[in-house]
Parts: C-alpha cells; sequence; structure tokens
C-alpha cells in the first residue's frame, strides 16, 4: 500500500464528507493505493455515524472510536500502530489542510528520500493576537531548544517514512513535537514544504490559549525525555553528587572551625544552613534518581486509553 492517511478527529461531521471525497479524487488520480483512517477522538455529535456512512461506500475508508476524548496525540498514536502504507500522510479534518498537497509530501518521501516532511503554514488565517503571535515565538523555542530547524512544529500536515511511525510512541500532548522525537529516535532527514493554510469552513477550533502554555511545559518535558527518559540517574544522580559534596564540605569547614575555636556558635553561620540544605537536596535528588530508575524500567506502556469500537480493522 502506497499511502496511509490518518485523520484524527473530533466533532467533525460537517467537513469529513467532502474531505474524504477531496482525497479519493487526490489519490485516484495519482494512481495511488491506500487507506484513510478517521480517528474519532471521543466526539459528541454524529462523527462516528458519518465515518459508518462514509466506509460503507468506500472500502479504502476506515474508522477507530474512542471511547472518550483522550487528546490528539492519543489519536495520532493509535492511527500509526493501524497504519498498512508505505508513506503516512496526517492531516487535520477541518479541512484547513489541503488534501492536494499529498502527491508532493509522497514525492519527498519516496524519491527525495526525506524521513519525515513538516508543512509550513507559511500564509495563515488564523487571528493573529490568539494563535499566529504565539505559535511564533513557540517554534523559535522549539528550534532553538531542538537544533531542528522547522518554521512550524505544530503544523497537522505532515509525511512520514513507515519506519519512523512504528518506532516512535506518542503520548500526553506530544504531537506537537513529533519532530524532536523522531530526531532522538535517529531519523536525522527531516525537511519541510510550504504547505496551503485554509480558512476554516466548518466548525469552530478546538484549542484555546492553553495550549501555548502547555506546549512550552511539554517541549520542556521532551527534551529531558530526549536526554535523560531511558537513564534518569544521570542527571538525577549529577546534580544530587555536586549538592551533596557542597554541602558536605562545608559542614568539613564547619567542623575544623569549631575544633579551632571552640567558642564559635555554628547556628549563627549562614554555612550552617547551607550544608544542611545542600545535603538534604543531594540526598533527594539521588532518592528521586533512584526512583525514576525503576520506573523507566517497569513502564511497558503509557498510552492507556480504551476503544469502543473499531471499523474495518483487526478488532
Amino acid at each position: 500500500m502506497n499511502l496511509s492517511i490518518v485523520i484524527p478527529l473530533l466533532n467533525e461531521e460537517e467537513s469529513l464528507p467532502e474531505l474524504c471525497n477531496w482525497i479519493h479524487s487526490v489519490v485516484y488520480q495519482h494512481g495511488f493505493s491506500y487507506e484513510v483512517l478517521l480517528i474519532d477522538d471521543g466526539s459528541t455529535d454524529n462523527s462516528w455515524n458519518t465515518i459508518e456512512l462514509i466506509a460503507a461506500n468506500n472500502p479504502h475508508i476506515k474508522g477507530i472510536k474512542f471511547q472518550r476524548n483522550y487528546g490528539k496525540s492519543a489519536a495520532l498514536n493509535e492511527g500509526f500502530k493501524a497504519a498498512q502504507g508505505e508513506v503516512i500522510i496526517t492531516m487535520d479534518a477541518d479541512m484547513q489542510d489541503s488534501p492536494d498537497e499529498i502527491p508532493a509530501l509522497y514525492k519527498m518521501i519516496v524519491e527525495d528520500g526525506y524521513d519525515m516532511v513538516s508543512g509550513w503554514k507559511k500564509k495563515r488565517y488564523d487571528n493573529t493576537l490568539t494563535k499566529n503571535i504565539p505559535s511564533k515565538l513557540f517554534n523559535a523555542v522549539a528550534r532553538a531548544s531542538s537544533g531542528i530547524q522547522l518554521h512550524d512544529f505544530n503544523c497537522g500536515l505532515k509525511a512520514y517514512r513507515k519506519k519512523l511511525v512504528k518506532c516512535i510512541e506518542v503520548f500526553g500532548e506530544m504531537h506537537r513535537y513529533i519532530p524532536i522525537l523522531a530526531k532522538w529516535s535517529g531519523f536525522r532527514k527531516i525537511g519541510e514544504k510550504v504547505v496551503e493554510h485554509r480558512p476554516r469552513k466548518y466548525g469552530t477550533t478546538k484549542f484555546g490559549w492553553s495550549r501555548f502554555i502547555n506546549g512550552f511545559l511539554d517541549l520542556g518535558t521532551i527534551m529531558f525525555l530526549g536526554k535523560f527518559g531511558k537513564k534518569p540517574m544521570q542527571f538525577f544522580g549529577l546534580y544530587g553528587t555536586l549538592s551533596f559534596l557542597i554541602g558536605f564540605l562545608t559542614s568539613i569547614y564547619l567542623i575544623v572551625s569549631k575544633f579551632l575555636n571552640p567558642d564559635i556558635a555554628l547556628t549563627n553561620k549562614p554555612f550552617f544552613y547551607i550544608a544542611l540544605v545542600t545535603m538534604v537536596m543531594g540526598m533527594q535528588l539521588f532518592l528521586t534518581g533512584f526512583i525514576a530508575e525503576l520506573i523507566a524500567r517497569n513502564a511497558t506502556e503509557r498510552n492507556v486509553y480504551l476503544i469502543e469500537e473499531k471499523l474495518g480493522l483487526p478488532a
């Protein structure tokens, strides 16, 4: 199979028929074998019924329905696990991503040798104050901290080599950082393509201001996990050792001072409290490192969510 098109969605019943018809028209014109995986992330409207109707008339349409809303990362992760195509393309269901971009993205993976291609919505139709300015700030921080030179980390329109999506795990709200997850997994050829950003035709946005706060917090998480996720003691142990040594050496200094001058009241010296606090902090960091090592070595599954129903896919 040439293509798997993974589309996470939440309450998008109006756009789904038009979107699926558009996708079918594009891939049929270029002769691709394909599947469309529609991941219903706990919709409360008639999205799943719409998916069933579309799938009844098009065997390429497959669906996964979550019991409740788990978030875009969970939907993408489940779609990646189910995808069978050699190239996986993700896009949003609100029709702001154009299916006409699919052939060019496919070519960049198959012919140009990219492991991943991220879309760049250079010209946007979003509100400048609430989306464009925060997005530029967020992307600048992500570029500086990761070293990946992408203009739009969070663009929903992306293409991946099959091997890549089978090697990464998208959890929490880490869908914003798939390029970073790919880099940490050893995939270095990450490209970018300017793509069309269309005005919203149906529905309303599902994201608010909180996504930017969460985005920066998740960036810190992903950078930490990328370096120390499987070896947390190297982080906590290092700073625990430094903190304990500072406290221990300060204690030695205070003890020697007391022997040389028995009349000194150690509790009146700031160094006494520095020694006490830093030694306790060092021990706590060491214990945190040990606990983190135990968790890292015993955590077998971080994506736990209940799927209510699957359509056209193995149970």
